[in-house]
């Protein structure tokens, strides 16, 4: 794949589909997380997405479980050197709390993460939440003095306004402070409009790697969902029903599944190589809870989706 993220690591490339860290210590206990974890690094990916506030919606968690159990399993596993490792500040840890990306709290908040994660640095610190009561500058010197320190390599930005976006990287190059290389939006199959009209040319333009969030719509683009009685197996799946199945999203699955039978693929293989196959895409992020899930992940960077196939995607999905 042309589309990496380098790091700055000419020792290590990239492999393009990023393991999405918030099952951990949700869906997953630490002994499920392991295997898992085990499992996608044999087949030869080695990029780990997490953030400081995974899983705090969990009853009984407060939050620094992810990192915690990411952290445990590297230790174990001696294998720092050979991963990325990505994680988020700024995001709530409860309906109570706020957003904060001050440079006082950012500063806090890399010591809890690199101690949870039992590391020394972090290849990509992101705001995960941006805060508009807090100055640009002050957030990207914080950045600034991690990086200077050792404990960041890169920096990202998640759910930020286009505008907010685009006066930090100004404010970047114009003070000559450390600039955002990434943008992880929430951008599948389904959820197309507000990256593609609000995002994508400012990408474009400023040259940002893109790692998408919730690549196949919390499970809605995975294959299991073809009926009203699937969603009802589960708590989940019925909110999924409420979000996504409405004609727009059976005509998503319908199209999906033909086009993955034409293949001979599953469902999420085709939705993922949808994503790698859109030029503005680096490297989508998605997360897994069975081994076997991860073989639609091998599967995605094997495929090269024809142009027709791509086109019938893009009209089953248009907005």
């Amino acid at each position: 794949m042309e589309k990496i993220i380098s790091f700055g690591r000419t020792d290590l490339e990239i492999v393009p589909i990023i393991f999405g860290g918030n099952v951990f210590g949700w869906t997953l206990d630490e002994k499920c997380s392991f295997e898992i974890l085990d499992e996608f690094i044999d087949l030869g990916f080695n990029a780990v997405d997490t953030a400081n506030n995974y899983s705090h919606w969990v009853e009984g968690n407060q939050g620094g479980e992810s990192e915690t159990i990411i952290g445990k399993w590297v230790k174990e596993k001696r294998n720092r050197d050979k991963l990325v490792l990505m994680t988020k500040v700024g995001g709530r840890f409860g309906a109570d709390s706020k957003t904060n990306i001050k440079a006082s709290y950012i500063k806090e908040q890399i010591e809890h993460s690199l101690n949870r994660l039992q590391t020394d640095y972090i290849d990509l610190y992101q705001t995960h939440y941006d805060d508009e009561t807090t100055a640009i500058e002050e957030t990207l010197r914080a950045y600034e003095d991690l990086i200077k320190e050792g404990k960041v390599r890169y920096i990202g930005a998640s759910n930020i306004t286009e505008s907010r976006l685009i006066e930090s990287l100004e404010t970047s190059s114009k003070l000559g402070l450390p600039r955002y290389i990434s943008l992880q939006p929430e951008y599948n199959l389904y959820d197309r409009e507000k990256f593609e009209k609000e995002y994508e040319a400012t990408v474009k333009e400023y040259g940002l790697a893109v790692i998408p969030y919730y690549s196949l719509a919390s499970g809605f683009l995975s294959g299991k969902y073809l009926t009203d009685e699937d969603f009802s197996k589960s708590t989940r799946g019925v909110g999924i029903q409420k979000r996504y199945w409405n004609e727009r999203g059976q005509r998503i699955i319908k199209t999906l599944n033909e086009v993955a039978s034409a293949y001979n693929t599953s469902a999420s293989s085709v939705a993922l190589a949808w994503l790698l196959a859109h030029p503005s895409i680096t490297a989508p992020i998605a997360s897994a809870t069975k081994k076997n899930h991860l073989d639609s992940f091998v599967s995605a960077i094997q495929l090269r989706l024809g142009e027709e196939a791509i086109e019938k995607l893009n009209n089953a999905s248009k907005y």
